[in-house]
């Protein structure tokens, strides 16, 4: 659906007639949520189904204005918690099937545009090509920066994740089953068989339980985050260096003849077993557990791909030659793997490629077990790949196999024999602590940075542990373990298996030099310890003195040596997430947009290449939001050829859960890192005045939301009494607690619960908080067509102003009203203020836009949440009355507790972007 296609607000839905493009996804949506009928009246009878249907009515009628707002109350009014539940889980399935629907519309519009061949889709890698193309690229200079380049999505744990891998693999079949019946080409015969299959993963999904009985582990998660790892980035990863080479070849081949050999762009990282911040779960065995666990996945996927290219691989001597470095290599395996080559078939003997590639595949076994005879990485693995690549090209085996072969190749270029790279990251107050024990220095925290640098310096200076080491350091010992496991892993696991090493809370100095002091007192003797130090800045007051820490660490001697070993390369982390609950999101923005401008300034006048780790979550308020278009609205200069950021919960779901959407995003995200990096934004003369007016309104947003969430005593308890955080806190989906051991105010919160809670209420305050009073500033400053303008020509503050308009447009202030009014006497103040920042946020920005309505410009996604809305509302209805009931029994663990769980997944599966 275009923009132009409008759709009054006014219209009743079932009028909405959606344009030609969209009548597959209404049919597909209409299949679905029969479907879903039919499985809930099997298994919870018609007269359910038809309190669902009374429900889901009385919605539609409530916002489309037809019924008074107490008709749908009426309804829920008295029903037991279990088919409170039960309801619950109904909308909720309706909504996962409705979400699955959409995905699979976004593959065939996907297919459309390929398939009409008029236009690249926009955003694509023909698309970005193109237009670089257009600005005078040669293929010479796109060549140079492909070496250059790197995308490198991360992959953490999530508290409010609430997807099971069991629900994964079913929501996968539906995918499937639809994906097949795309162009609506099956027979009869064959649709029939695809509706049982939905039927059974439907209704499989409806009787398995959607959060486990226990707070899941490290291990949990770490399959998790596999699932996506394993199951779909290493079967789309070859696809999308293909795209890659196709779409080179349609921009510049014709005219060249030939396009540059592939780099590897793709790597992959995770923090599950390495993010110890805030998690007493996670340690030197969990570092250890988890690059175990990885190579053994990634060990085990080649196995399975040298069996499949095995027998592929087929040729025969009789029928064709085979190079000698493969006989030779073959001559070679059969004396070192003795066992595997009289396992080997007699009929197979004439078969060279099949022969190596069971022998490789024993000399992986071998690998995985750490025995002798094993691969010593993945370099040995690579080259005995090319050589039969070598050999198929030189006898005329291109197409007899060399597909496949370079399938493989990709991926071991790319995941190596780690899978992802391993992340670790602590507070820096933790590493603080352990040196005080180290240096048996128990005021080592209370002395300045200067003192503490030059303490931590002289210790990097010597080759062994500090003699005062000698004494008592078992306190110390869970940090010390982590560095010995860390510099046993890099002798095992090769280099490109540890990613930096991140210090959470980074204010001076000291905080990146504690790192290597710390594995210089956990035994590591080398002159240049190898770890990669990146400071994580997160607060605004952080994000604003980083220049400052940074000038101080390159200024240091022995870390400039350090960096210099390590290729004059420094990582730098930011945090999208604490800086918006500490400032609000527009303060938070601005300081990050104006710490990468400072950080890569300073990167260049000490000849040091700074690399920025960027920290964004899933909701606006954590930096969620499109990637590609972000990195388009980077500082000019900062991308330079790399993307390094995490992906968290729904976020990975929704970009990883489809191969198909995968790979697009991967597409997406390459086309603009390369447009950002060869072709930036030109200089712009007017950007001087916007940035004086940004700093400005930054600042007037920022007063306002501090003075309410940080400065107004009575904040907090309004806070945990209009929002389900008291459930958030005790619900069983994450390894890691939701608030810092020690403290009890809203700062001690960690960002995503925060998040999560105003998402789940539908007040959406975190992502607009303190945004109107800074619009409303800037309006009232310098005009509405001053600031239109910068919407217009400035990409930064347009991306702001767009991502204010969707988190507003989700939000609904006349459904947070009755979570507003569990806080009793609170509700009044504290309602009145969040109500009138909203009407400000959002007449601000129809000001900026000129429009009439949110979302005008985008009509596809205003009536997602339209035909969204009225599922959610019910839920949201429901996990009012449940928690007051909750609260008042004193929050036991009963059947109120289990139907609040429930709304918790029914309203994230409607309303989505929650964490």
């Amino acid at each position: 659906m275009t923009a132009d296609t409008a759709i009054h607000p006014d219209t009743p839905l079932r009028e909405v007639a959606l344009p030609a493009t969209d009548q597959c996804l209404r049919e597909d949506v209409n299949r679905l949520g029969a479907l879903v009928g039919e499985i809930l009246a099997e298994q919870r009878g018609d007269d359910f189904l038809a309190l669902v249907e009374r429900v889901r009515v009385a919605a539609i009628l409530r916002r489309e204005a037809e019924a008074p707002a107490d008709e749908l109350a009426a309804q829920l009014d008295g029903i037991d918690p279990e088919t409170a539940e039960a309801v619950v889980r109904a909308f909720s399935t309706y909504f996962n099937a409705v979400n699955l629907a959409e995905r699979v519309h976004r593959i065939r519009r996907r297919r459309d545009y390929q398939r009409d061949g008029d236009a690249p889709q926009p955003g694509g890698l023909v698309d970005a090509l193109q237009r670089l193309r257009a600005d005078g690229v040669g293929i010479d200079e796109l060549a140079t920066q492909l070496a250059r380049l790197r995308i490198e999505p991360v992959f953490t744990a999530h508290p409010t994740e609430a997807v099971r891998r069991a629900l994964l693999e079913k929501e996968q079949e539906v995918v499937r089953c639809l994906v097949e019946d795309m162009d609506r080409t099956l027979t009869p015969q064959e649709r029939r068989a695809d509706v049982e299959r939905m039927r059974t993963a439907f209704t499989a999904a409806w009787q398995t339980a959607e959060s486990p009985p226990e707070r899941p582990t490290v291990a949990d998660e770490l399959e998790h985050v596999g699932f996506y790892l394993s199951d779909v980035l290493y079967r789309v990863l070859p696809v999308f260096y293909e795209m890659l080479e196709d779409a080179l070849r349609e921009v510049y081949g014709a005219e060249q003849g030939t396009v540059p050999p592939l780099p590897t762009v793709l790597r992959f990282g995770s923090w599950v077993g390495g993010d110890m911040d805030g998690n007493p779960n996670v340690g030197a065995d969990t570092v250890a557990a988890s690059l175990a666990s990885q190579r053994g996945a990634i060990l085990a996927a080649y196995r399975r791909d040298l069996a499949k290219l095995g027998s592929v691989l087929s040729q025969s001597t009789t029928r064709v030659a085979v190079s000698d470095e493969v006989l030779a290599r073959i001559d070679d395996y059969r004396a070192r793997f003795p066992d595997a080559a009289a396992a080997i078939r007699a009929r197979h003997a004439d078969m060279p490629y099949r022969n190596l590639l069971t022998l490789m595949a024993a000399r992986l076994e071998a690998t995985e077990l750490d025995v002798p005879l094993g691969y010593d990485g993945p370099d040995g693995f690579i080259a005995d790949l090319e050589r039969i690549g070598r050999s198929l090209a030189a006898h005329r085996g291109e197409h007899a196999g060399g597909f496949a072969l370079r399938r493989v190749l990709w991926r071991a270029r790319s995941f190596g024999f780690h899978l992802a790279t391993l992340d670790v990251r602590q507070d820096s107050a933790v590493h603080t602590e352990a040196l005080g024990v180290c240096l048996a220095d128990a005021d080592f925290a209370q002395a300045s940075v200067a003192e503490r640098v030059k303490r931590l310096t002289a210790v990097l200076a010597e080759r062994a542990p500090p003699a005062s080491m000698a004494g008592d350091v078992a306190a110390a010992e869970p940090t010390l373990a982590v560095f010995r496991t860390l510099a046993q892993a890099r002798r095992r696991y090769g280099a490109a298996a540890l990613g930096p090493y991140i210090v959470s809370m980074s204010r001076s100095a000291a905080d990146a030099l504690a790192v290597l002091a710390l594995a210089r007192c956990a035994g590591d003797t080398d002159a240049n310890i190898a770890i990669d130090v990146a400071p994580l800045f997160e607060t605004v007051a952080d994000l604003e003195a980083a220049p400052d820490v940074l000038t101080a660490l390159l200024s240091e001697p022995r870390y400039s040596e350090h960096l210099r070993a390590r290729g004059n390369r420094q990582v730098v982390m930011l945090g999208y997430s604490d800086s918006s609950k500490d400032a609000g999101m527009m303060a938070s923005r601005w300081a990050l947009q104006q710490a990468q401008i400072a950080l890569f300034a300073l990167g260049r006048e000490y000849g040091v290449r700074v690399e920025f780790f960027h920290g964004r979550g899933g909701s606006i308020s954590r930096g969620g939001g499109k990637t590609e278009r972000a990195v388009i609205a980077a500082p000019r200069g900062t991308v330079d050829g790399l993307l390094r950021v995490t992906e968290q919960g729904e976020v990975i779901h929704r970009k990883y859960g489809i191969r198909a959407l995968a790979l697009r995003n991967l597409e997406q995200t390459t086309g603009a890192v390369l447009r950002a990096t060869l072709r930036p934004r030109p200089p712009e003369l007017r950007e001087a005045a916007w940035r004086a007016r940004m700093r400005e309104m930054a600042q007037v947003s920022r007063d306002a939301y501090r003075a309410l969430v940080h400065e107004d005593a009575s904040f907090r308890d309004y806070f945990r009494a209009a929002t389900p955080i008291d459930l958030i806190e005790r619900l069983r989906l994450g390894s890691r607690p939701p608030k810092r051991a020690g403290k009890g105010d809203v700062s001690a919160l960690r960002a995503i619960p925060w998040v999560f809670a105003w998402s789940l209420n539908r007040c959406g305050l975190t992502g607009w908080y303190g945004v109107g009073a800074g619009l409303t500033h800037g309006i009232e400053q310098w005009g509405v067509e001053a600031l239109a303008e910068m919407v217009r020509d400035w990409p930064f503050f347009a991306a702001l102003v767009d991502d204010l308009e969707m988190v507003l447009a989700k939000s609904d202030l006349e459904i947070f009203a009755g979570y507003s009014r569990l806080a009793g006497p609170l509700h009044d103040d504290f309602f009145a203020r969040i109500d009138a920042e909203f009407d400000r946020a959002r007449d601000a920005v129809l000001a900026l836009k000129g429009a009439d309505e949110l979302l005008s410009g985008d009509t596809r996604l205003r009536l997602s949440i339209r035909l969204r809305n009225p599922y959610v509302d019910p839920i949201n209805l429901l996990q009012v009355e449940l928690l007051e009931r909750w609260r008042a029994n004193d929050r036991p663990d009963d059947a109120d507790y289990r139907a609040l769980v429930a709304t918790v997944n029914g309203i994230s599966a409607g309303v989505q972007n929650t964490g």
